[in-house]
């Protein structure tokens, strides 16, 4: 009977196995792994070594036990707070009518909500992390729903020159949102490994570039250089950080960008404003944090260390507001990083989503998010 109950088990178990990888290898959200020539690119990293890539400091991503066992015990007798909000959101639709001439006497920076946005720079547009979901999952069904109105869909957004992604999860790439762009979108460049995950969603090989720390690419004038970050990758069960992650700085003519992507703090922020600085204005995460994983995840107050680190003059928070993925409230970010900018003397501004923000102009400041 014993001997029966062992094999009827392991017979369970390895059915839901096969299902399981049947199912992350016929479903297209999950993306694809890297091959033959591209994943010998990746190897010859300098990043790359035991068949991962590596963060640029030592970073510990294990909370532990103990770290679960607080978590827990947070969430049943911890203070409860307002993840998600209580009443409407605020925000400005971005009308594509309005959108078609790309302005080209200023640059032009516009919040999709959480860290997507559109940039308007020396007549090109561009899109960062278009996530334009609704839901941060590979299941409809399961997973972070959108909590803030999207400014525009991706079927509404009118052609794009380039789209630059950070890194593969969830609320950064999205499926859908790449196959409405691909027929619109001239050219994607993302961190190595990231290119088979679009190759496998229809965009052509062509229109890809992949990039390391400190390469540099240019469009037309415009020069993207893919900088380091501090945090990982992954959008299956098996796949964690075999793709590269990666923070961007965007220049033009006159004006300078930066783009955190997802990042802890780290020295490089430091690095990276001595070769690339001053910014004109850093984009820069400071939600979806905790205690026990601020290695990957920025604390608000570091995100105006940041700032400072990069010499950015306007500061303009980002990964907040769209999704709830940390246990804090949705306004704990934006409260706790215009706090400590305002002890630093330092200029942030805060948009409505879909909020214009031109740079070298009158920045937005409005606590919409308050009652």
């Amino acid at each position: 009977m014993t001997r029966f109950i062992l094999y009827t088990l392991s017979i369970f178990i390895l059915l839901v196995t096969v299902a399981g990888c049947s199912f992350l290898r016929l479903s297209p959200q999950f993306g694809a792994e890297a091959e033959c020539a591209r994943l010998k690119k990746m190897q010859q990293s300098p990043n790359y070594a035991e068949g991962v890539f590596q963060n640029p400091v030592p970073t510990n991503m294990d909370i532990g036990f103990k770290g679960y066992l607080k978590l827990l015990h947070t969430r049943i007798f911890g203070e409860t707070v307002e993840q998600l909000p209580d009443r409407p959101i605020p925000y400005l639709p971005v009308k594509a009518a309005q959108t078609k001439t790309v302005q080209d006497t200023a640059t032009i920076v516009t919040w999709l909500g959480h860290s997507s946005f559109i940039v308007e720079i020396d007549g090109k547009r561009l899109l960062l992390d278009p996530m334009l979901g609704n839901i941060a999952s590979p299941l409809s069904f399961m997973g972070p729903r959108r909590f803030a109105p999207l400014p525009i869909t991706a079927a509404e957004m009118p052609p794009i020159d380039a789209v630059l992604i950070s890194h593969d999860h969830y609320d950064h790439l999205d499926y859908g949102s790449i196959q409405a762009l691909n027929g619109k979108t001239g050219h994607f460049y993302v961190a190595l490994g990231v290119g088979a995950h679009l190759e496998r969603w229809g965009v052509p090989a062509e229109k890809i570039t992949e990039m390391d720390w400190w390469q540099e690419a240019t469009l037309q004038g415009l020069t993207f250089a893919a900088t380091p970050s501090r945090h990982f990758s992954g959008r299956g069960l098996t796949d964690r950080m075999k793709t590269l992650w990666t923070s961007w700085v965007i220049m033009g003519q006159k004006d300078r960008i930066f783009f955190s992507g997802d990042t802890g703090y780290f020295p490089g922020f430091t690095e990276i404003g001595e070769k690339y600085g001053p910014f004109d204005i850093t984009l820069l995460e400071c939600g979806q944090y905790n205690e026990l994983w601020k290695s990957i995840h920025m604390m608000p107050e570091q995100t105006v260390q940041a700032h400072l680190d990069l010499k950015g003059r306007l500061l303009m928070p980002i990964h907040w507001g769209s999704f709830s993925l940390a246990m804090h409230s949705w306004t704990d970010p934006i409260e706790r990083v215009t706090k400590e900018a305002a002890a630093r003397q330092v200029p942030i501004t805060t948009p409505l989503i879909g909020e214009p923000v031109i740079l070298n102009g009158a920045a937005p400041k409005t606590a919409w998010w308050r009652p």
